[in-house]
């Protein structure tokens, strides 16, 4: 009972260190409902009721470190991509990497065998 107990209180422990280096190191334009220094004593003096309460309804939410909001994220539905094909005919095969175009492997197999400088 005694290593539950132990147990219990280092994730609680965990929980608030976590929260408090969270808040400490998100942007102040990044908290919700108050500001940056309220979320720290908050956390502070609170423990893991304080922590709770960032990891609810202070912290942003989102894909924050790629900085995407909704979903499906812009670059995703682009029509840009010259891999998709368009609504006017099929799309010219663009190589993905070095290995696909044909052209770079000739041009290795010349300098392989000394033909090219």
């Amino acid at each position: 009972m005694l290593v539950l107990a132990a147990v219990l209180v280092l994730v609680a422990l965990g929980v608030w260190l976590f929260c408090l280096f969270e808040v400490l190191s998100t942007n102040e334009g990044d908290t919700r409902h108050m500001p940056k220094f309220a979320w720290f004593l908050i956390v502070l003096l609170a423990f893991d009721l304080g922590a709770i309460a960032w990891l609810v309804f202070g912290r942003r939410r989102g894909f924050v470190t790629a900085d995407v909001t909704a979903w499906p994220p812009d670059f995703l539905t682009s029509s840009d991509d010259p891999h998709q094909p368009s609504s006017d005919g099929p799309a010219e095969a663009v190589p993905l990497g070095p290995d696909d175009d044909p052209e770079f492997l000739r041009r290795l197999d010349r300098r392989l065998r000394g033909e090219d400088p």
